[in-house]
């Protein structure tokens, strides 16, 4: 599959944070092609030295060609399946029992004066590392990160435990999964709110039916555990890491565990891990409002480009209802529900480049063709065109599920329902029934620590002003909590901000080559 450099920076953008109210509360995505090879080869067992093979098939699968001047190599190295951090899982340190963790090291033919191995993380939980270090390679001219970074560094990317190549989660059918993207994200009757409650308690029961005890072992804290067995795998004495959304719990997070560890996090998209489950999916209803909002006077700007103009919000609002009464079929039958045209209009807000296919599929859905409806939709579903899903979504459900440590009631939930329809009228109620997942889920709980990195280095957090999946206002909040936290600011749209203007790109190279850390305050323009 040869992907062009918009479709390169795209999946590299998206995958870093996305919104799953089918299922989950929050999650992000990766639309995964690599091979799945868990069963192959030898994990090095704790505390050795993994072994690397030469695996260019990856970039080759997920891309159709390898980045000039890199070469990638592959490796699996086992860890516990529990450090012994609680959670009411069976499995301990001294069990003998493990995960096998899949790696992937990017490394330029033009490295020189090498510091180390980058460490990244995309997010989700669920996205794969590994493929997001080879989208990473390509440069930046496809979304990936600059030669001065990576003539300075290996770039190493890994599957955290559960998700894609490493021990991965899998208990959610792909019927399951299409009825939950297809469903009406704001059931308003008894019966259809009903009917989504029975769908979420029958994922969780066929989740702790296969899983049972071990559903706890797939937290964040484990996961931050394993990467620095990771760190060690590589052969660094500290660790230079990029985590993107989700990823930047899982930095904070392994911040607290081994601050003496750090040498340098860029933590870009911060997830706030002090909030409940309630006030997450708030945030993000109101993240994804304010996010519509700039597209809708985008739209109205340029109407040339948006055929939408002037009133998009009319026109998003209208296609949803209308696909709940009277579905768009395609070809093959398949009918672009109100629920997939709705997640067509969540994956388009994660890039500014996605507003303009955005408009262009309402328009083709509104003529009878749901083709760019479902292409937006299953890219961030992850579904291919056989409606074969990736482990994504169970991995999300397991990892977002075990790291809380309260949830709402049904009860609870419905009149949330109603109340965010006032507030965020297009993404409130789906945020808000998207927390059933985790209200329906049967493994115990095994929250993360919130606090302060005491004796770590300076950390940088990424936030930018427009993202929808994780708004700005926690990059502060994150900061703070870690106490050695400083924030630097893009004005701009869409998650994540890291490589995507000078301003941001200069900042974060000369903290992670030099230890630089951005001035206080600094803002990058939006471009």
């Amino acid at each position: 599959m040869t992907r062009t450099p918009d479709r390169i920076r795209r999946a590299r953008l998206t995958l870093a944070g996305l919104v799953a109210a089918a299922v989950v509360a929050a999650g992000c995505t990766l639309p995964a092609f690599a091979p799945r090879t868990e069963g192959a080869g030898e994990a090095a067992p704790p505390g050795t030295a993994p072994t690397w093979r030469a695996c260019p098939e990856v970039a080759d699968e997920l891309v159709g060609r390898r980045a000039p001047d890199m070469r990638y190599e592959c490796a699996r190295i086992a860890v516990p399946r529990n450090w012994g951090t609680g959670g009411g899982a069976t499995a301990g340190p001294g069990t003998g029992e493990t995960f096998e963790i899949a790696l992937l090291r990017a490394r330029s033919t033009k490295q020189r004066d090498r510091i180390g191995s980058l460490v990244i993380n995309p997010g989700g939980p669920g996205g794969s590392g590994v493929d997001t270090a080879v989208y990473l390679s390509f440069g930046p001219t496809f979304g990936g990160l600059p030669p001065s970074v990576t003539e300075r560094f290996d770039i190493v990317g890994f599957d955290p435990r559960g998700v894609a190549r490493s021990s991965p989660v899998k208990c959610i059918s792909d019927a399951d999964l299409d009825a939950s993207f297809g469903y009406d994200p704001d059931p308003r009757s008894a019966a259809s709110f009903d009917g989504f409650v029975a769908l979420n308690e029958r994922i969780g029961r066929g989740c702790g039916d296969k899983y049972g005890d071990q559903l706890p072992l797939y937290g964040t804290e484990q996961a931050a555990r394993d990467m620095d067995a990771v760190r060690a795998a590589v052969g660094d004495e500290k660790l230079t890491y990029l985590g993107y959304s989700y990823g930047t719990l899982l930095g904070a997070t392994y911040a607290q565990l081994y601050p003496q560890r750090v040498r340098a996090l860029v933590l870009d998209g911060a997830v706030d891990p002090t909030q409940d489950l309630v006030a997450g999916s708030e945030g993000q209803a109101k993240g994804f409002e304010r996010a519509f909002d700039n597209f809708t006077r985008w739209c109205a700007a340029n109407a040339g480009r948006c055929p939408l103009a002037p009133d998009a919000r009319a026109a998003v609002t209208s296609a949803i209802d209308k696909a709940k009464v009277s579905p768009v079929k395609a070809a093959d039958g398949r009918e672009a529900t109100a629920g997939w045209v709705f997640y067509a209009v969540i994956s388009s807000l994660y890039t500014e480049s996605g507003w303009q296919e955005l408009a262009h599929a309402i328009e083709r859905l509104d003529g009878g063709d749901p083709g760019e409806v479902f292409r937006l939709a299953d890219a961030y579903a992850g579904r291919d065109a056989d409606g074969k899903y990736s482990n994504l979504f169970d991995a999300n459900l397991a990892v977002n599920c075990t790291d809380e440590t309260a949830k709402p009631s049904v009860q609870r939930i419905r009149e949330l329902q109603s109340q965010w329809r006032q507030t965020y009228p297009l993404f409130g109620p789906a945020l808000a029934v998207g927390m059933l997942g985790c209200a329906e889920w049967p493994g115990a709980r095994d929250p993360y620590p919130t606090g302060k990195a005491v004796g770590a280095p300076p950390i940088v957090v990424v936030g930018t002003t427009g993202d929808p999946a994780t708004p700005y206002e926690q990059t502060a909040t994150l900061a703070s909590m870690l106490g050695v936290g400083r924030v630097l600011t893009w004005e701009g749209e869409g998650h994540t901000a890291y490589p995507q203007t000078s301003c941001v790109t200069d900042a974060v190279d000369a903290y992670l080559i030099s230890l630089t850390v951005p001035r206080e305050g600094l803002r990058c323009p939006a471009r």
